[in-house]
């Protein structure tokens, strides 16, 4: 009886072992749903994808992956589509994080700020319901004085009818100025014998030096570097619930794109502490640019538990929306603080940028600039070629050197990215949000022009796309819509002929957002060997109405092959 008892326990066992009846929680199989590779220029779709161990081990007919891999667990989509998991091209992680010890002050459809009065009645009861104490520094983010029905910034007389006695900074949306109220000027040593620094502007009361508590491009920094100290020791506090929401809009890959090395520091211990549940991309701060380089200690372009410093990031000119950007024609509109003549401003001299490009050039450091008028990108270009020529480099070398924005770039500067191996991380975002202004600002035929994804692709670059957060919310999805529909606040297109497909539009978060931080051999694609990093949406962006695409919502976001956000 026993050898029949054991002869029949190991014919059990042979049994489940042959046939492998036993799903393996390490593996799985998607299928039946729309499985979008993003591996070529037009799109390709295949049966079904297996995962194994955070990798994709196999691409391609469901029967031959059922006949390879019988130990899987099987998922199925339901008619569901699952792509690469997005890669944010450019936004600002920590920023984000440190919103969420700030006063709310978008205007709609982020917000509900349509007022300098509800700005007002905001900061008090921000005060109030969080028992702040007079002498303590309280800040705001997101007004746009182009959506208030006053159509001005908000002045340090009007805080401080509400919030005398706390320093108050409140950020602009397009995160290139902001207003200080009197105390918070004060504190800063901001006052009427103040000079504006060079690239930035302090503005002023007509007909006097008494600033107005408006500090703009460079002038902002000193505010900046204050609130990141105050807020840093609330880092922690913040980390996961970034997380959690760049995984909740289904992006496994996300960056920050501007980093000071405590900050940096901070990353890493969390990545070494195994916190890290979405991969983090950080671009050093150019200031720091000499001391970076020099300590061995950073290890750019390397992933450690989930975080590398790609490269270095340089603040080149300020905003178009904000007036700040530096073009080759005046804007078409008054702007604050100039009288004449009025083309924005560069934040660095060329002879600054010059050696910036030289110094990184010179230790294959890799660039992104944020560049938002053409004459900056001008100035970029000039940088780029002194640089290669002093160094005796190819100017077509694979440095991969980003211009973050390129907003305003002419057809000619596009030619001459392509010739020299560059690319454009673009924000047709824009078009929605300050569509309309731009028009204004600076005339249709150049509003028309901002962005060029289509002629971009066209030359043969791999244009990426990204949200700017804080700027604009984070939300790939709408960020898709935007390039493919161009549709202004008011229902205006911004320029026609720059409307993407909704393929190209995907590739620019996709399989080009690899490309821009060199993952392309990592991520992107679903490709044989490359991390199991997916995202999984209700309704396909290829196949619904182009404006229907913002409306699409995120399933279920996989990372390294496990879940890391589904929708309840």
């Amino acid at each position: 009886m026993r050898k029949l008892l054991l002869g029949f326990l190991l014919f059990s066992l042979w049994s489940c072992k042959e046939n492998n009846q036993m799903p393996n929680e390490n593996s799985q199989l998607y299928f039946n749903g729309d499985i979008l590779t993003m591996e070529d220029d037009i799109p390709k779709y295949v049966e079904a994808i297996v995962s194994q161990n955070g990798k994709i081990i196999f691409v391609g007919n469901k029967a031959e992956a059922e006949s390879k891999f019988k130990n899987l667990k099987r998922i199925d989509l339901k008619g569901k589509t699952l792509l690469p998991g997005f890669i944010d091209p450019h936004s600002h992680f920590s920023m984000v994080s440190n919103t969420m010890g700030q006063v709310d002050l978008n205007p709609e459809p982020v917000g509900k700020i349509k007022t300098i009065e509800d700005i007002l009645q905001n900061l008090k009861n921000y005060k109030e319901n969080n028992k702040i104490s007079d002498g303590e520094w309280i800040f705001g983010w997101g007004y746009d004085d182009g959506q208030l029905l006053e159509k001005r910034h908000p002045t340090k007389k009007d805080i401080d009818k509400v919030l005398p006695n706390n320093p108050v900074y409140l950020q602009h949306t397009s995160g290139h100025m902001g207003v200080a109220n009197s105390l918070g000027l004060k504190k800063l040593n901001i006052s009427a014998n103040s000079k504006s620094p060079e690239g930035g502007n302090i503005d002023r009361f007509p007909n006097s030096k008494e600033p107005t508590g408006l500090v703009q491009e460079t002038a902002m920094y000193p505010f900046i570097k204050n609130m990141l100290e105050i807020l840093a020791s609330k880092q922690a506090d913040y980390f996961n619930t970034t997380q959690n929401y760049y995984a909740s809009n289904g992006i496994t890959t996300a960056n920050d794109g501007m980093t000071d090395r405590n900050t940096i520091k901070f990353f890493q211990s969390q990545a070494d502490s195994g916190k890290l549940i979405i991969d983090l991309i950080a671009l050093a701060g150019y200031s720091e640019l000499d001391s970076n380089l020099a300590d061995t200690s950073l290890r750019f372009k390397t992933y450690k538990n989930g975080f590398k410093i790609q490269g270095t990031k340089i603040v080149a000119d300020g905003s178009p929306q904000g007036k700040t950007a530096f073009f080759s024609k005046p804007f078409l509109t008054e702007v604050p603080g100039c009288h004449h003549d009025c083309k924005g401003l560069p934040s660095l001299t060329q002879e600054a940028l010059n050696s910036l490009f030289k110094t990184a050039y010179n230790k294959n450091n890799q660039l992104f600039i944020h560049c938002n008028g053409d004459a900056t990108i001008d100035m970029v270009l000039e940088a780029h070629e002194k640089a290669c020529a002093k160094l005796n480099q190819p100017l077509d070398k694979d440095r991969r050197t980003i211009i973050i924005h390129s907003q305003f770039a002419r057809l000619e500067q596009l030619k001459k990215f392509a010739t020299y191996n560059m690319q454009p991380s673009f924000f047709t975002n824009h078009a929605y949000f300050w569509g309309d202004i731009h028009v204004e600002n600076l005339g249709k035929t150049r509003a028309d022009f901002l962005s060029p994804m289509v002629s971009s692709k066209r030359l043969g670059l791999k244009p990426t796309n990204h949200s700017d957060a804080t700027v604009t919310p984070i939300d790939p999805l709408f960020t898709i819509w935007t390039a493919v529909n161009r549709v202004s606040r008011s229902g205006k297109i911004i320029g026609e002929t720059e409307r993407t497909t909704p393929y190209m539009a995907l590739q620019a978060i996709t399989s080009f957002a690899a490309f821009e931080f060199f993952d392309e051999n990592l991520k992107g694609t679903l490709t044989n060997g490359k991390l199991a990093d997916f995202v999984i949406l209700d309704k396909n962006p290829i196949k619904v109405n182009p404006m229907e695409i913002k409306n699409i919502k995120i399933i279920e976001t996989i990372k390294d092959g496990k879940t890391i956000f589904k929708k309840q």
